[in-house]
């Protein structure tokens, strides 16, 4: 099972900037635009670091991963990013809003340390080469975890739930994002405290909620290192963790956009696995894949301009693993997209009307809506040593960037 230790965090001297100011969204959510306005809002925002700009004229050695560790060195030199003295546990707290319901997220940040995938942490999702390059970069350069790696466990004795209930101190720093979701930091100081959180946590598994990319770099790192150097601080890396027994935790769809399908032809096609039924332009499909619920899919096809309600048959994907085949989103990657209608390229969207608009300007020719994945289920195909694709959860909100920053020595 996993290993988890208290570290000498590097933070934001709140004495000389703001939370508002300085912290940034994961850099894989950031918009080119957005990360203009975040370079705006200071120059120690976060994003200089982890999602810094390409130039015109980089070259290696000179490039955005060296102006990142530059701008590293120079703000602690400068007293703008501190290092605790002692090692702590560091209370997350996100205060946010979810279809009109007020949630509360709350977990610790620590180090775990680094295993092989299945011993002690498991992933759920598939991931890409291009994102672990850049990452890997990255912390060649800074020789640090930026951002925590949103991660989950599970414990119904909730004794670390507990501690993280009765804080009562003012949070070390606070920042909102772009949703309004407020942020807060504290230290956890008491040894009480850090003794009881390591019996509880030491011996549970850890499931990859949000940053197989980084974990799968920071894997790939300590091997590299421990080669040359023998054991060091990058055998543990960063992770925001929080308690599936908790209230707290969102998971949100990811939508699918395709091209080279039109009307009818698509109907024909997936008929022999779907019962199909039409909805109203007017259809919440929100509301109407809620009340369906699971392997329930919403298709609306630019070129009839009309909803479908897609109900599986459950009959099409017998040859696929048993922790996946129910899943809503193995069955329309799978079966849908994969099988039925032999499309490869498949584009990624959150919003519902987005999504539409999309479809309704001729970017895409259709749109594929489904229910959001259990935490249940990402559990269960973690434990199986199995991946789900890409895009298969959105834990929301995410913690931010900056809030905390580890440091390998």
């Amino acid at each position: 099972m996993a290993e988890i230790v208290p570290f000498r965090g590097i933070l934001y001297n709140k004495s000389k900037v703001s939370g508002d100011d300085v912290i940034a969204p994961p850099y894989d959510i950031i918009t080119p635009e957005y990360r203009e306005v975040l370079y705006q809002k200071s120059p120690y925002n976060i994003v200089r670091i982890d999602f810094g700009r390409e130039m015109p004229g980089d070259t290696d050695g000179n490039d955005k991963y060296a102006r990142a560790v530059k701008h590293f060195k120079e703000w602690y030199r400068n007293g703008i990013l501190v290092r605790d003295d002692r090692p702590f546990f560091y209370a997350y707290e996100i205060d946010y809003k979810i279809a009109g319901d007020s949630k509360v997220l709350k977990g610790i940040i620590t180090l775990v340390k680094i295993e092989e995938l299945g011993k002690g942490v498991y992933p759920h999702e598939a991931t890409h080469s291009k994102p672990k390059a850049d990452r890997l970069k990255l912390m060649k350069s800074c020789f640090a975890n930026i951002s925590p790696i949103y991660s989950l466990y599970s414990s119904p004795k909730k004794v670390t739930s507990g501690i993280l209930g009765n804080i009562t101190d003012e949070p070390y720093i606070v920042s909102r994002d772009t949703d309004g979701a407020v942020h807060k930091l504290y230290r956890i100081t008491g040894e009480t405290e850090i003794d009881l959180i390591k019996k509880e946590l030491n011996d549970k598994a850890i499931f990859i909620a949000d940053g197989h990319h980084r974990y799968e770099v920071s894997l790939e790192f300590k091997k590299e290192m421990n080669k040359i150097n023998g054991p060091g601080g990058w055998d543990y890396m960063m992770m925001f963790l929080v308690n599936t027994a908790d209230e707290g935790i969102t998971i949100l769809p990811t939508h699918r956009l395709v091209k080279g399908i039109k009307g009818e032809d698509v109907i024909a096609r997936i008929e022999k696995d779907f019962i199909i039924d039409t909805c109203g332009l007017e259809c919440d499909i929100y509301e109407r894949l809620s009340h369906e619920g699971k392997n329930t899919f919403g298709l609306y096809i630019g070129s009839n301009e009309k909803w479908y309600i897609l109900k599986y048959k459950n009959s099409g994907l017998k040859d696929i693993h048993p922790a996946l085949r129910s899943l809503d989103v193995v069955v329309l990657h799978e079966l849908i997209i994969k099988r039925d209608l032999g499309i490869n390229d498949v584009s990624y969207e959150m919003d519902i009307g987005e999504s539409l608009k999309k479809v309704k300007r001729g970017d895409f020719d259709a749109a594929f809506f489904l229910n959001p994945t259990d935490v249940e289920d990402v559990e269960r195909v973690a434990l199986s040593g199995l991946r789900m694709p890409p895009k298969s959860t959105y834990f929301y909100p995410k913690p931010l960037t900056g809030m905390v920053i580890n440091k390998f020595k």
